[in-house]
């Protein structure tokens, strides 16, 4: 497994916990910091991604909701929306990562983490996302 993988599968888990215990973001990485067996490379990685999906937080969840059609933002699964949030981050990020990798990589993480069903909605949600990201980058209904 690459470094970038295995980031990602710890940002999920981070993002997760923080999301289901509302800790305080430092306070959380700081615990996680000895409990994953990475490389510094992928640690420094899914530190940037953590900190990156909370700063831009309100834009991503903007885009997420503009997308979730019949799907009520509060009743999504934490681990599929930890997935999702880390992919529309990475095809916001400078440089952006490809929409066809960020969204292979979330539904990876969706199949290991989430339910049968995960994968699809990972998928369907980031290719909506990445189709208005492509049209209008800087808007996040649009």
């Amino acid at each position: 497994m690459g470094a970038r993988t295995k980031a990602r599968e710890v940002a999920l888990q981070v993002l997760y916990q923080l999301d289901i215990t509302d800790d305080v973001a430092e306070i959380a990485l700081q615990k996680f910091q000895g409990s994953f067996d990475c490389g510094p490379s992928a640690r420094d990685y899914a530190w940037s991604l953590v900190r990156g999906v909370l700063e831009k937080s309100a834009d991503i969840d903007a885009r997420i909701t503009a997308v979730a059609e019949n799907w009520r933002f509060e009743r999504l699964s934490r681990v599929d929306l930890s997935a999702i949030r880390i992919a529309v981050y990475e095809m916001m990020a400078d440089p952006p990562l490809p929409p066809e990798i960020a969204i292979d990589e979330a539904i990876e993480l969706s199949r290991k983490f989430g339910t049968a069903e995960s994968s699809r909605f990972v998928n369907g949600i980031l290719d909506q996302i990445a189709k208005r990201l492509a049209s209008a980058p800087d808007v996040p209904g649009a």
